[in-house]
């Protein structure tokens, strides 16, 4: 499914991004993950939480969501399959 392809993308950019730190390479005090399109930010969050190598690099600190404020009623309205 595409959240797994996604964490799974995600997973490998947080360990390349942890060894550069580790080498010295680069510096960071934070890290922004833009997910246009994903309704449901869990299994991305999830990834802080279950892989262990990430776990030890990183923390998830928040999650901000933004709407469309022309379309928002339509959709608070739809009825979407479980």
């Amino acid at each position: 499914c595409i959240c797994c392809t996604v964490r799974q993308d995600l997973i490998v950019v947080l360990e390349k991004l942890a060894k550069r730190v580790k080498a010295g390479t680069l510096k960071l005090d934070g890290i922004i993950i833009e997910t246009t399109g994903m309704a449901d930010p869990a299994p991305v969050a999830q990834t802080f939480f279950v892989d262990d190598k990430v776990k030890s690099f990183a923390r998830l600190d928040g999650i901000v969501t933004l709407v469309d404020a022309k379309h928002i009623e339509q959709h608070l309205d739809e009825e979407k399959p479980e």
